[in-house]
């Protein structure tokens, strides 16, 4: 069983692929939920972090505002190319077919449009254990085992494969799997596909470069964001996409400005950050709604995920040490002449976000 929270996300966000399977009589049963005109546009999903950055944008978003019934035959076309090229075997390799689409109306142009291949294959005679290999180019992909004891849960890369599953069951995540599985989530959600939560680390590093107050604001804010995390992620707090993503950007503006009037650590900046935090907990939640976690290893998942998402922001503050802080942190212009303007940068950049969060 897995539990997680369900976020929509915007249209040009990319999230994994997600494959349900079952055994039914003697077949595999698959629902392929996926970005469809992101595949069907040809991107390469492994290089492509925001489909607005994209050389195939305008084919994308052609798709995108195609009804169901027009994207119908695209989506048939590149199931017809792309189906064989997930690979997947039962001793032999499985021939996959095409047995349904479903293919959400256009609503919402802002959000992204999920659909469904719905797929199917004879499974030979005695065979007792599956074999995933998912394609280049493809992304992530989370990969969810159904009705049997004990069930399967992965994630993959591209051009990675899965364990053998049992087809009865049984592969269930241990401890460990779970814990060391959501390391890379967590940490591909800071680097490179958390553009926000980059900003909002630099924010904290352009107050000042040295260890004590990033220490202090470090702690604060994971703290902050753990606590948020687990509740949101258990079921505990519920709260809008439509509220949380505008004060994240929010948020960013906030402590990209304060860098700018403020010249030292005053008591409320880490109560402002824990408070920051929290809200960010939030949207790590909306990540791990996309994954789903298997409930009987959640805290192992959700330590696995935190730990990724801290060695992301320790990896973003090293960078932005090893190209900015150590070579001039010490000038006596810096704050003038580096923190200042990339804070204001950062604020510009939340403010335009929260702009477009809210209106657009």
């Amino acid at each position: 069983m897995l539990v997680g929270t369900q976020s929509p996300l915007r249209a040009h966000e990319l999230s994994p692929t997600v494959i349900d399977f079952r055994v039914i009589d003697g077949q595999l049963a698959m629902g392929i939920r996926l970005n469809l005109e992101a595949f069907a546009a040809g991107m390469d999903l492994d290089a492509v972090v925001n489909t607005d950055t994209a050389e195939e944008v305008e084919a994308y978003q052609g798709l995108r505002a195609l009804s169901p019934s027009d994207l119908r035959p695209h989506a048939i076309a590149f199931a017809e190319t792309w189906l064989p090229k997930l690979r997947i075997e039962a001793a032999t390799p499985l021939v996959l077919r095409l047995e349904e689409l479903e293919i959400p109306p256009v609503g919402d142009m802002e959000l992204p449009r999920a659909s469904t291949l719905l797929v199917a294959a004879d499974l030979p005679a005695g065979a007792q254990h599956l074999t995933f290999h998912w394609p280049d180019r493809s992304g992530g992909m989370v990969l969810r085992q159904h009705d049997v004891a004990q069930p399967y849960t992965g994630y993959l890369l591209s051009g990675e494969s899965s364990p053998e599953v049992p087809i009865r069951g049984g592969a269930q995540m241990t401890a460990r799997q779970a814990f060391v599985d959501y390391i890379p989530v967590g940490f591909e959600h800071i680097l490179p596909k958390g553009l926000d939560h980059i900003l909002f680390v630099l924010g904290l590093f352009f107050f000042s470069s040295r260890l004590k107050p990033l220490l202090w604001q470090g702690s604060a804010f994971t703290l902050a964001h753990t606590i948020t995390l687990a509740m949101a992620t258990t079921g505990v707090v519920r709260v809008s996409p439509a509220i949380v993503e505008p004060l994240i950007a929010a948020s960013i503006t906030v402590v990209a400005l304060e860098n700018i009037f403020v010249r030292r650590l005053h008591p409320w900046r880490p109560i402002i950050i824990f408070c920051f935090g929290l809200l960010h907990g939030l949207g790590f939640a909306s990540v791990l709604g996309e994954f789903g976690i298997p409930s009987a290893q959640l805290l192992p998942a959700l330590l696995g995920f935190n730990v990724g998402v801290e060695l992301g922001q320790l990896t973003v503050i090293a960078i932005a040490y090893a190209l900015v802080g150590f070579w001039f942190g010490k000038h006596p212009k810096y704050r003038g002449r580096v923190a200042i303007p990339a804070s204001a940068t950062i604020a510009a950049i939340g403010a335009y976000w929260f702009v477009e969060r809210v209106f657009w």
